[in-house]
């Protein structure tokens, strides 16, 4: 009987039963496809020995004209520039209030309760106290974050017990930075968790505080940022990196600039700046569906007049403004049941918006990659694209990964590309799961899908870096594509990765065969290892279809299935492997969970003779 050859199309596919995906693969985690052939994806290392505060929701880099390469990072707490190796705190302040004799303290404790009158802080919110002077026995100048808040007081911890109990602290300087956001959706539940009249008397209503996200961008070199449903904030890149940012309508000479906003947008064309989901001019009330933006060159100038090119416009579809995205002629708007289409057309209507997408969703505010002249995103339950028509993307794991959704979640999914390997990621949480914990992948140019385990809380392409980056909930950045370990903290981890074919006949599929050889075909090429290898395991069947269909590993299926699973090393000048297993189906699966190893898979071929049929 000749030797049978394994020729697998690349991509993973869950949309049916692992025998009926035969011919190709139908797991695996932390790999990706080249030229259809499956490989281990590359590893990451942590850009810097410090550490951020929050989670991390937006990544943004460029370079100044003083050549200083910058990364704005926006967590859930504050707001960071990341440069040289450190992150500097730039997160604007709410409010500034003189005290008098604001400290409490207590005899032994550590906790200090502080009065302010002006109110508008809450729990988790960063003060700095300056002026102060010693209170049971504490000096408490610099920066605390408050554990407790009710009413005109709240705490904070000193970091040392006092000494005594007692009032003071003389005349103190409150500075407050912005209010915190949350890590994650919250619901709520309850009276006052949604609005008058959503439902009958006495019945709790659920509702949901949305997570802290952020949107940036470039005005020349100076940076334009702003939290969902918060103000505009600049930072000038004259300033020193410590110098906190400021909001926009303080600038000199702004007029109109809006109070609110839940989108951010600086344009390639004619530099304006946008504002999505905001309030109109000379109003407080903030429009979801209501978009504005600055005059041609100026940041500052929000107020429409005869001599500049400041306007708005409402949006009709949906009730809200979820994103918007640069593409090459166009800036695309997203709410959250339309696509519009936005293009320049200079004075007097100087933009206008054209439908270009309706019955859609969107999953969340970053779940749009823009790559290869197409925009990409998840919305809720399917897939979609935009290249001049918006359609529906197919997806060969589409089941696999809204079955075991947190739908709770949404709001965390983002995107982002890995143009090196023609990719567009997106991360989401799993059911049951407040944390991000998976990701889906879409290779572009090959039309293939696959998966895996991976906790990242924003990613960036490489722009002005040369490889991606992505935050952690370790509170740092990694740069990915980089050897073949898990780097992310100061010990070096193996990543494991595994790909399993999907069941495939021996010969006719209904008469038994055994195998004695197999000739792997595997390459090491980019391995750190001196003696790099990884696991080839076989599993053939008795009958297909049954005890497989969910499969983790060789040796975790049902094994009344199973004739007899066989798992080997193989080496980088392994040839071939002398193996006895038998049985009318088969799959096969490659892992590898060693430091320094790097592999991809060939074509791998099976030396087998009949065995009759029982």
């Amino acid at each position: 009987m000749p030797i049978q050859k394994l020729q697998l199309k690349g991509g993973i596919d869950r949309e049916n039963t692992s025998y009926t995906s035969e011919g190709g693969w139908y797991d695996g985690d932390k790999i990706r496809f080249r030229k259809g052939s499956p490989e281990k994806i590359g590893g990451w290392q942590r850009i810097s020995n410090s550490t951020y505060y929050g989670v991390c929701r937006s990544l943004h880099t460029w370079v100044t004209l003083g050549n200083l390469e910058l990364i704005g990072v926006g967590t859930n707490v504050k707001f960071y520039l990341s440069g040289g190796g450190y992150y500097y705190d730039i997160t604007p302040t709410r409010a500034t209030e003189s005290l008098t004799d604001p400290f409490s303290t207590t005899s032994g404790s550590s906790i200090v309760e502080v009065t302010d009158a002006a109110g508008g802080y809450i729990d988790g919110d960063y003060v700095t106290f300056s002026g102060a002077t010693a209170v049971g026995g504490l000096t408490l100048n610099g920066e605390y974050q408050l554990t407790y808040a009710a009413g005109s007081t709240y705490t904070i911890d000193a970091g040392a017990a006092a000494t005594s109990t007692a009032t003071g602290g003389g005349s103190v300087t409150a500075t407050y930075q912005i209010n915190i956001g949350p890590a994650y959706t919250v619901p709520m539940n309850g009276w006052g968790s949604a609005f008058w009249g959503s439902g009958a008397w006495g019945i709790g209503i659920s509702s949901a505080e949305s997570l802290r996200t952020w949107s940036q961008g470039n005005f020349g070199e100076d940076l334009i940022f702003g939290p969902r449903g918060g103000a505009i904030y600049y930072w000038d890149a004259t300033n020193d990196v410590t110098t906190p940012a400021v909001e926009l309508s303080t600038l000199g000479g702004a007029s109109g600039v809006p109070i609110v906003q839940n989108h951010i947008l600086v344009s390639d064309i004619s530099r304006f700046v946008f504002a999505f989901g905001t309030n109109a001019i000379g109003d407080t009330l903030q429009d979801p569906l209501y978009l504005r933006w600055s005059d041609q060159e100026d940041a500052t100038n929000w107020t429409p007049d005869a001599t500049n090119q400041s306007g708005s416009l409402r949006l009709s579809r949906g009730t809200q403004i979820i994103t918007a995205k640069q593409s090459r002629q166009e800036i695309l708007v997203w709410t959250d049941a339309a696509l519009y289409s936005m293009q320049y057309l200079g004075a007097p209507e100087v933009w206008g918006a054209q439908l270009v997408g309706e019955n859609i969703t969107i999953a969340s505010q970053n779940a749009v990659a823009y790559a290869n002249g197409i925009a990409f995103w998840m919305g809720k339950g399917k897939f979609y694209m935009y290249d001049g028509r918006t359609q529906t993307l197919p997806c060969a794991v589409l089941q696999y990964v809204f079955s075991n959704f947190e739908d709770l979640q949404y709001e965390q999914v983002h995107a982002g590309t890995n143009e090196q390997h023609n990719e567009i990621w997106w991360f989401y949480c799993t059911h049951g799961s407040n944390e991000i914990d998976r990701y889906v992948v879409y290779n572009y140019v090959e039309n293939l899908w696959y998966y895996g385990t991976m906790a990242r809380t924003a990613w960036l392409d490489a722009s002005t870096r040369i490889k991606p980056i992505a935050s952690t909930y370790s509170y740092n950045i990694v740069e990915h594509e980089v050897g073949c370990d898990d780097e992310e903290t100061e010990n070096t981890l193996p990543i494991t990765a595994y790909v399993t074919s999907a069941q495939f006949d021996l010969d006719d599929g209904h008469a038994f065969n055994f195998i004695w050889r197999v000739l792997p075909d595997i390459t090491f090429r980019g391995s750190e290892a001196d003696n790099p290898a990884v696991t080839f395991g076989m599993l053939p069947l008795t009958n297909s279809g049954s005890g497989y269909n969910n499969p983790r590993s060789v040796g975790g299926v049902d094994s009344a299935t199973v004739t007899r699973s066989a798992t080997y090393p193989v080496e980088q000048y392994t040839g071939q492997i002398y193996t006895r297993v038998r049985g009318r189906q088969m799959a096969i699966q490659v892992s590898s969970s060693d430091i320094g190893v790097q592999w991809q898979l060939g074509s791998p071929r099976l030396d087998m003779r009949p065995d009759g049929r029982r």
